[in-house]
């Protein structure tokens, strides 16, 4: 049966998602499946029967997606299944970013023991003087799940909203407020108060706040990060705080350079930290495991094409593939060659990888199996029946 490894603490709500006869344990020697949340498993070495990964979070730079790949494993993510948790923390920086209640709180703590606390407050409190949000505009960069709350939910609290995305789903687009506006990327950084990112880390988006970038904002704009720390220049941020360029930059990636700088919130990574996050991931990541194990579903995959379909036949197959012509085509004629009718079959692409589902009417001989797997552009070839 089945063994699922955890290489981090999960919440234990995603035990009941695994059938009877499937263990999920921290002592797994040759996995089936790897559920994890901030595991580094770059160096971790992947057996030859592991199938699967599911990251219970977002981000998976801590996965060896290209290796994973080659080895026809497929990676996880959860989206959509912490948003919650990240919108509130955004909404909270909206309001530390222009009020200044971090460094308030912060000067209060210094008056322990003095005499006449009161008085003193409201001697000091002058420091402290901010601006409210309403009326404000707010530029929100990536309109996945998380965006479109975030947006959503500024609209509600009177900010004027900027969205910019150029992979805006459907799914998205349909739950965006109509009184959110989509812009250009440069249009939304000169026009914005407020900047909140939300796009994940690649070669594109390294370091897109630069020093060309805070230029172009507004002066004394405000910047929110909680995507990742690597979307920001450090040094860039810096100066643009030190000319007043940026009014404050709050980030939920703290490092040390960015630690102790005036003007400069650092979050200890909180944005999924909420146990209803935690659960949700949990849930969701289990349920991508089993589907995939038991049924060859994929869905919110990071390397391979999401293919679904209901079991409905004897037989199915799957087959990841290199994203090249002629194999369907091969696959298709070995199965009808052997007599096997073909009730449903789907393939999709993502980049130069492929994925197959084929439902068919009689199990498939194990002869025929051997012969799509010798083809040289197919990865792994799995049989349900």
């Amino acid at each position: 049966m089945p063994q699922i490894l955890k290489l981090n603490a999960i919440s234990p709500v995603a035990d009941k998602e695994f059938p009877a006869g499937y263990t999920f344990t921290t002592e797994a020697k040759n996995p089936d499946g790897i559920m994890l949340r901030s595991f580094n498993m770059h160096e971790y070495p992947l057996n030859d029967e592991l199938l699967a990964v599911a990251r219970a979070g977002a981000g998976t730079n801590n996965i060896p997606i290209p290796a994973c790949t080659e080895k026809g494993i497929v990676v996880f993510n959860t989206p959509g299944a912490n948003a919650n948790a990240v919108k509130e923390l955004v909404i909270c920086e909206l309001f530390l970013g222009g009020r200044k209640i971090v460094d308030a709180i912060d000067w209060v703590k210094t008056l322990k023991g003095t005499e006449g606390v009161g008085k003193a407050v409201e001697k000091g409190k002058s420091k402290f003087v901010g601006h409210e949000i309403s009326g404000k505009t707010l530029g929100v960069i990536g309109l996945g799940a998380i965006g479109v709350m975030v947006a959503n939910t500024a609209v509600d609290l009177g900010m004027n909203v900027l969205g910019y995305d150029p992979y805006l789903s459907v799914a998205g687009a349909l739950h965006l407020d109509n009184r959110v506006k989509t812009a250009d990327l440069d249009t939304l950084i000169k026009s914005s108060d407020f900047i909140t990112v939300h796009v994940p880390l690649t070669p594109d988006t390294e370091k897109m706040f630069n020093a060309d970038a805070f230029a172009k904002m507004k002066d004394g704009a405000v910047l929110i990060n909680n995507s990742r720390g690597e979307l920001v220049d450090a040094n860039a941020v810096l100066a643009a705080i030190e000319s007043g360029k940026l009014e404050r930059y709050i980030t939920d990636f703290p490092s040390d350079e960015l630690i102790g700088v005036p003007n400069v919130i650092c979050v200890p990574h909180l944005g999924a930290s909420t146990p209803e996050a935690e659960d949700n991931c949990a849930q969701m990541a289990a349920k991508e495991l089993v589907d995939y194990i038991e049924n060859g579903n994929i869905t919110h995959s990071v390397n391979f094409p999401d293919v679904c379909a209901p079991r409905t036949t004897a037989s199915r197959i799957a087959v990841m593939h290199d994203n090249v012509e002629g194999v369907i085509s091969k696959v298709t004629s070995l199965i009808s060659a052997n007599g096997i009718n073909i009730a449903n079959i789907i393939d999709k692409s993502k980049k130069d990888k492929a994925y197959m589902l084929v439902d068919l009417d009689a199990k498939i001989p194990e002869n025929v199996v051997k012969e799509i797997e010798s083809n040289p552009a197919v990865i792994r070839v799995r049989v349900f029946q």
